[in-house]
């Protein structure tokens, strides 16, 4: 027997992730806030070059200018 969400092509994080915004968005107005809030994430990397730290950069920033250049690039 396998799982649902393998048959529907899910991994299990994706699962999980699917599962509890579900159970978020079913709470009442102020639960349903104070767990929205915490089911966002913010990541943040940094480049180190020859030991040092470089800029430290919002990723979901850093993703939405690599798809403005790869959609501003010509075609090969």
């Amino acid at each position: 027997m396998t799982f649902a969400w393998k048959q529907a092509g899910l991994t299990y994080n994706r699962y999980l992730a699917v599962a509890a915004r579900a159970v978020r968005r079913s709470l009442k107005d102020d639960k349903r806030l104070i767990a929205e809030r915490r089911g966002e994430s913010d990541l943040r990397f940094a480049k180190w070059t020859n030991g040092k730290q470089g800029e430290v950069i919002n990723l979901a920033d850093a993703n939405a200018a690599a798809a403005v250049t790869k959609a501003n690039a010509p075609a090969s």
